[in-house]
C-alpha cells in the first residue's frame, strides 16, 4: 500500500530552494541565471516585484527586467493573485505574458506555462518571495528555484515581513537549509 505523503527527505528538497541569496529580486546578478542555461524566467508579482499595496514597479526592479529581457531571458509572470487589472498592468509596462490567480503550490498553472515556454524546466527559474508557494511549486515541477527578499516601494528589503519569517522557520523544521 503507498503513502501519498511526501517523506520527511522528500518534503525537505520540496521546501528548499536551489538560491538563496538574502536580496530582492532587483539585487540579483542575471549572470548567475545565464551561466546556468536559465532561459526563462516565471516571476512571481505580488511582494516580488511590486511592494505590498504599491501598483507601481519601483525603479531598481522595472531597470532589473529591462536588463533581463536585453539578455534575451523570456519573462512570464505568474500570481496567485486574482486581479488581472494589476498584474497585467505590470505585464503591459513590459510587453509579457502573465498568469492569475495561479494557484501555486499546485502544478496546473505552471505546467500550462512550461507547455506555452516550450523550455525544458531545467533551464527555466520561477522567483519569488515565498516557501510554500513559489519554492514548493517550482520544485514540484524540477525548476530552478529562487527565494528573494520581499520589496518595499523604493525597492529595498522589506524590513519587517512576518510571512516570509514564518515560512522559513516552518520550512527548517521540515529540514530545509534556509537562512
Amino acid at each position: 500500500m503507498s503513502d501519498a505523503r511526501p517523506l520527511p527527505s522528500q518534503l525537505r528538497q520540496l521546501l528548499q530552494p536551489d538560491w538563496q541569496p538574502e536580496a530582492t529580486v532587483a539585487e540579483l546578478p542575471l549572470q548567475h541565471f545565464l551561466d546556468r542555461g536559465i532561459r526563462a524566467l516565471v516571476l512571481d508579482v505580488d511582494r516580488t516585484l511590486l511592494p505590498r499595496r504599491g501598483n507601481q514597479l519601483p525603479a531598481a526592479v522595472a531597470d532589473w527586467l529591462q536588463r533581463a529581457q536585453a539578455e534575451q531571458l523570456h519573462l512570464h509572470l505568474f500570481s496567485n493573485n486574482p486581479s488581472r487589472q494589476r498584474i497585467g498592468s505590470v505585464a503591459r509596462q513590459l510587453g509579457v505574458d502573465y498568469t492569475t490567480s495561479a494557484a501555486k503550490p499546485r502544478r496546473g498553472a505552471l505546467r500550462r506555462v512550461m507547455a506555452e515556454l516550450a523550455i525544458p524546466p531545467a533551464q527555466v527559474a520561477i522567483v519569488g518571495d515565498r516557501v510554500f508557494t513559489d519554492v514548493l511549486g517550482g520544485n514540484r515541477l524540477g525548476l530552478y528555484t529562487v527565494l528573494v527578499r520581499p520589496v518595499n516601494p523604493q525597492g529595498q528589503p522589506c524590513p519587517h515581513d512576518r510571512w516570509q519569517r514564518l515560512e522559513v522557520r516552518l520550512a527548517r523544521l521540515a529540514g530545509a537549509d534556509l537562512h
